[in-house]
């Protein structure tokens, strides 16, 4: 029975130390904290998007950071088995608006005690409170690992599951890229995903919490000519800046550019149904009924109360005229900032408030059905430690279990296989 060690606690980590376990090997698992599952336990608003109901090449496309590598283990271990897994822990699911897939409770503490119940049912031995620091490694083959205690620990395969550095009380502080480095690996730079954005303007912050549905958000290089990204739906305004389904989406492409430039030009369409043809008629339609109103009381039927002044001051219109004072120049200007009301990125939120990390040990390095080290072997990575991360919507945790459970089963598989040729 090969003896395997799980550094991390998260769900890749747990996922790693059931498929060891029911394997048939001798799983450990080390956690730093105090408890299992700590960031699992705060996902989707506490609720856990455990998983996507979409089909694995669209789970790949809602992975752009480096969903490509993740086809072997998706299709070893997909969302269906996901489902099947927590289900039959007694944690029924519900599929909701955008194949989300939460438990039917609502409750994230549900989908950790189940995964914390199928540990003990495999008698997966749980340390925590191990702070493991440095890999232990000998002739380009794992040995175990070395704890902060100064205590070395023997093992005969190693799963790194450290998470990534985002939500940092959470356990995930980069431990993890530390000892991948130490040990030849490549780790491509932590980068805040899943994340607000900060404006450069202030004027955001009059609206902190007002959330706009059904529009628009462009990114533009600085000299407009090139799109960055583009997504629809729902988005907040924050005293920082935005925040929200349709920022977070487009925070990755926005800290990746923003590690060369100074800045991120980007652009809310007010109203995205709406060509600009036909918004001027309607404009002009509202202007004309409301043509001995001040102009900001004729905008109430386009746009929430408080919207109403940034827009103007950004058109160059004085709120305080009347209608029928406003010229055909002004009104124009009015059509063209609801379809492209501006403001600048100037930089992310800090890491330690991203929902995921992107970057971290190097794909190039691992095997993609295995998660093994190519450098050293017995050695693993999976989860966020790893350089992949998705968009909202269940794919990170998705993610996660399918790189957990292949880390898992072919560590205690190859294992085996070793005892067999040394015993030979």
């Amino acid at each position: 029975m090969g003896k395997i060690l799980i550094l991390g606690a998260g769900p890749a980590g747990m996922m790693a130390a059931i498929k060891a376990a029911e394997a048939g090997a001798r799983a450990i698992l080390l956690e730093k904290t105090e408890r299992v599952g700590k960031k699992m336990a705060i996902t989707g608003k506490g609720r856990c998007n455990m998983t996507n109901a979409a089909s694995v090449p669209e789970i790949i496309k809602n992975i752009p950071g480096n969903g490509a590598f993740l086809n072997s283990a998706l299709r070893a271990f997909d969302n269906g088995d996901v489902i099947a897994f927590f289900e039959g822990q007694g944690v029924p699911t519900v599929t909701e608006r955008g194949g989300r897939v939460f438990p039917a409770s609502s409750r994230a503490a549900d989908a950790v005690d189940a995964m914390l119940r199928r540990l003990h049912e495999l008698d997966v031995e749980i340390r925590l409170r191990e702070d493991a620091k440095t890999l232990s490694v000998s002739d380009g083959c794992i040995r175990g690992v070395r704890l902060s205690s100064g205590k070395e620990i023997v093992a005969d395969a190693v799963i790194v599951a450290t998470g990534g550095a985002s939500y940092p009380r959470t356990g995930s502080t980069g431990d993890g890229f530390r000892m991948a480095e130490a040990v030849g690996h490549t780790v491509e730079p932590p980068t805040p995903a899943l994340v607000p954005l900060e404006t450069e303007e202030d004027w955001p912050k009059a609206l902190s919490g007002l959330s706009l549905k059904n529009v628009r958000i462009r990114l533009w290089s600085e000299d407009l000519q090139e799109k960055i990204g583009e997504a629809f739906g729902e988005m907040m305004f924050t005293h920082f800046g935005v925040t929200g389904p349709i920022v977070l989406t487009l925070s990755r492409s926005a800290a990746m550019h923003l590690r060369a430039h100074d800045a991120l030009p980007m652009e809310i369409d007010l109203k995205p149904a709406l060509d600009e043809e036909t918004l001027a008629k309607r404009v002009q339609r509202d202007f004309e009924a409301y043509k001995n109103k001040q102009v900001k009381n004729a905008m109430v039927d386009l746009l929430p109360a408080r919207l109403i002044a940034p827009v103007l001051d950004l058109a160059f219109v004085d709120e305080e005229k009347t209608v029928n004072q406003i010229t055909r120049a002004e009104r124009l200007r009015v059509v063209d900032t609801l379809k492209r009301l501006p403001l600048t990125i100037a930089r992310t939120r800090p890491i330690d408030e991203a929902i995921v990390t992107a970057g971290g040990v190097s794909v190039r390095e691992l095997n993609p059905k295995t998660m093994e080290s190519k450098l050293v072997r017995g050695l693993y990575f999976a989860g966020e430690v790893a350089d992949v991360d998705g968009f909202t919507g269940g794919y990170n945790l998705q993610a996660a279990f399918s790189m957990g459970a292949a880390a898992g089963t072919w560590a205690a598989k190859n294992c085996e296989m070793r005892s067999v040729e040394r015993e030979v």
